[in-house]
């Protein structure tokens, strides 16, 4: 069998996709495909219709045509076989079967064709093979993420040990308390200011406050200056590793400032949903592609509620591809938005975290994009005067660390920064002009900045945009969990996180 090529087109013979397994060019393909519907006669019943050169195998799915384009020596009987696979594969993808869907998974449909032909001939491949091979499962990746996340506890950990000894120090230094190992410091110390390290895995006193007391007067045998060179020290190590050190404003001495998180109070079944989105924007406002991915990911600690059934929350979003994993029941996720094992019997993995459920949304339309940015550049006889705003769509989100990096004419120096709401730092070795928001929600939905330099417009495109939200973007949610033998509610708790992979406008 020679399997020429595989297409969607409708009634009228217009390709909305065609993949082609062997050389054609665009005219020749294009010609058979309108040359179909004009062969088809009416009343007859046959799935394939033939020409001095070629035969067309077909079926109809609603308004459209699954159509193979083989040579009249191939095999009917495998050529319908082939048929049936490629009619599977459509529906897997596309929800409606109407051009638009067509179009939207276009890419899909065409790799998952590439997995049933290969140079003309038919793979021996099923439809969850296509679809396990399309998606790439990794088991390389999936060792690299448990390594990575083995060394992230161990840092936790580290950090956790390093906080409870400072904080020793720290409460001996106040109450003057001698600290085990210190030799012949004396029975007393001098409580200069120590740094404060704010990690996740400590929490602070609730009334920030830095030790003011003096050493007493007869205090004796120690070295003047010694205490405050091993803090310079600490925090010149500090800094090494990134840290980020600011001046105290009562003592004018460093105090380590970093973005508590507090910790998710963690169920014996915990929910980890992640998204990722990639925005292409185009100066003038249009978008040109928005992409975002997601994945759910489960974790149980108890052996005894690992038979579970996890209901999700209805998604208002038509054009949101939901995919459950392969040992997903995905029957019962279809009809009830219910996630559950196709094995009922079967348990879901204990102490380590099982993907569940993965999710893809993509659109070219505007309305969209969840963080609209307009930057006017206005050319003058000086250079060039530039307005840039934000504007929140997405008021359900709240992103946090938002960075906009506008690019700036190098060798023109500094710009001169008239208006801008929140902070601004001027990247000299990068050029680069960095706006920094801590926080953008409903309540500042709305913000700009002003800044004149020697340029032309188009020096300050493309503009690259950052930031973290710990609410989803589509907003998947789990509504609650029951476990199968007795169909009782169990306790759970869920981390949400949406992250950039790619934000610019151009």
């Amino acid at each position: 069998m020679v399997l020429l090529a595989a297409a969607v087109c409708n009634k009228a013979g217009k390709a909305i996709i065609s993949r082609q397994f062997v050389e054609m060019t665009r005219s020749r393909i294009e010609g058979l495909l309108a040359s179909f519907p004009k062969l088809m006669g009416t009343g007859k019943q046959h799935t394939f219709v033939e020409t001095e050169s070629v035969r067309y195998v077909y079926q109809p799915l609603e308004k459209l045509y699954v159509l193979l384009i083989t040579t009249k020596a191939s095999n009917i009987l495998e050529d319908l076989e082939s048929l049936r696979l490629f009619a599977r594969v459509v529906p897997e993808y596309c929800k409606q079967m109407e051009e638009s869907e067509i179009i939207d998974q276009a890419f899909p449909l065409i790799f998952a064709f590439d997995e049933c032909v290969a140079l003309g001939y038919r793979e021996s491949v099923n439809l969850a093979q296509i679809r396990t091979f399309t998606e790439m499962d990794s088991h390389e990746e999936k060792v690299h993420q448990a390594v990575r996340q083995t060394q992230e506890r161990e840092a936790k950990e580290h950090s956790k040990k390093m906080a409870k000894e400072l904080q020793s120090k720290r409460d001996a230094a106040r109450t003057g308390k001698r600290m085990p190992g210190l030799g012949s410091m004396g029975s007393s110390s001098p409580t200069l200011d120590t740094p404060v390290i704010e990690t996740n895995n400590y929490e602070p006193p609730k009334s920030s406050y830095t030790s003011t007391s003096k050493p007493p007067s007869t205090f004796k045998g120690m070295k003047l200056g010694s205490k405050t060179k091993d803090v310079e020290s600490f925090v010149d190590q500090l800094k090494s590793e990134g840290q980020a050190v600011v001046s105290s404003a009562q003592t004018n001495k460093p105090v380590v400032s970093r973005t508590v998180i507090a910790d998710v109070n963690q169920e014996s079944i915990h929910f980890q949903t992640e998204e990722k989105i990639s925005v292409t924007a185009s100066r003038d406002g249009g978008l040109q592609n928005m992409e975002v991915t997601g994945s759910a990911k489960i974790k149980i600690e108890d052996e005894n509620s690992c038979r579970l059934l996890i209901q999700l929350e209805k998604n208002e979003n038509s054009k949101l591809q939901l995919n459950p994993h392969p040992n997903i029941d995905r029957k019962l996720f279809l009809e009830r938005n219910v996630l559950g094992l196709k094995n009922s019997s079967s348990s879901f993995p204990v102490n380590q975290s099982a993907d569940v459920l993965r999710w893809r949304f993509q659109s070219k339309d505007e309305s969209q994009i969840p963080l609209f940015i307009n930057c006017w550049p206005n050319e003058t006889n000086k250079g060039c005067d530039v307005n840039i705003e934000y504007d929140l769509e997405a008021t359900h989100l709240e992103l946090n660390d938002v960075t906009i990096s506008i690019p700036l004419p190098s060798g023109v120096g500094s710009p001169v920064v008239t208006e801008c709401e929140g902070q601004y730092k001027h990247d000299s070795r990068k050029n680069m002009l960095i706006w920094e928001l801590p926080v953008i929600d409903s309540s500042n939905k709305t913000g700009s900045m002003e800044f004149s330099i020697a340029g032309h417009p188009d020096d300050f495109f493309p503009i690259h945009v950052d930031f973290t939200s710990t609410k989803l973007f589509n907003n998947v949610q789990v509504a609650e969990v029951r476990t199968v033998d007795e169909n009782n509610i169990v306790k759970f708790s869920t981390d949400s996180q949406l992250v950039v992979g790619t934000y610019e406008i151009i």
